[in-house]
């Protein structure tokens, strides 16, 4: 792993997650030929994007934080901004691929993402509610 990218550790994952703004995360592990494959494609990424946290969570070494994440097969691709996983994704993007999730999470609107996750939070504490209803 090149610098361009920071490992992930259940130790660390907190601090670097919630202390940037855009991160990417790949899930993957040393005996996985796709992640292998994957591996040049997300450091020449990264290289481009250096206003960008790229970092990486090996499934075997920090099998906690791949139980947490659910991940289920790997190369995983995450993208959490504001702290809001707004992408999730197994499986070996080409180059072209990975530039266009990038792009399409760059131009996301945050205000309209939190207001959806606090809407779709509101309407599950609701149906577990039993009887309350909201507005009645």
């Amino acid at each position: 792993m090149s610098g361009s990218t920071v490992e992930l550790t259940k130790d660390n994952f907190d601090e670097i997650v919630s202390g940037s703004g855009f991160v990417l995360i790949d899930f993957w592990a040393e005996w996985c030929g796709p992640c292998r494959k994957f591996a040049p494609v997300y450091e020449g990424a990264a290289g481009r994007h250096d206003d960008l946290v790229f970092a990486k969570v090996d499934t075997e070494a920090q099998p906690e934080l791949a139980a947490a994440f659910e991940i289920q097969s790997i190369p995983t691709l995450m993208i959490v901004r504001d702290n809001i996983a707004v992408f999730a994704q197994p499986g070996a993007l080409p180059e072209a691929a990975l530039e266009d999730v990038i792009k399409q999470a760059r131009a996301l609107d945050m205000d309209e993402v939190r207001a959806s996750v606090a809407q779709a939070q509101a309407d599950a504490e609701a149906g577990q509610g039993g009887e309350r209803r909201d507005g009645e």
